[in-house]
């Protein structure tokens, strides 16, 4: 348990419609790495939405990468982050938007 006042860090996610490359770039000053997500400077969608999907930096994508985080770090247990593929449509098989 932390004393009144100490911030207990568990996850640090920053996501950007744009690059990796600020969070990559503030990581070692952080008080545990971060999980960044980001587009690294592709942009092949008409919209924010649609970006954010593709590039699974939305709302959905950044749940479950701090879910992920949270069973590496052994806060929580994976079937939680299993259940929340499913619960949240997110497709396991989808091509990695990086390279596809």
């Amino acid at each position: 348990m932390s004393s009144p006042g100490t911030v207990l860090v568990r996850v640090i996610v920053a996501a950007s419609d744009y690059v990796n490359a600020m969070p990559d770039s503030i990581d070692r000053w952080m008080p545990r790495r971060i999980t960044p997500l980001g587009t690294d400077g592709f942009g092949r969608s008409e919209g924010r939405t649609a970006l954010r999907d593709f590039f699974e930096i939305d709302a959905k994508s950044i749940v479950l990468a701090t879910l992920v985080e949270l069973v590496q770090d052994g806060s929580l247990e994976a079937p939680v982050a299993q259940k929340a593929i499913a619960d949240l449509g997110i497709n396991p098989e989808k091509p990695n938007p990086a390279i596809s």
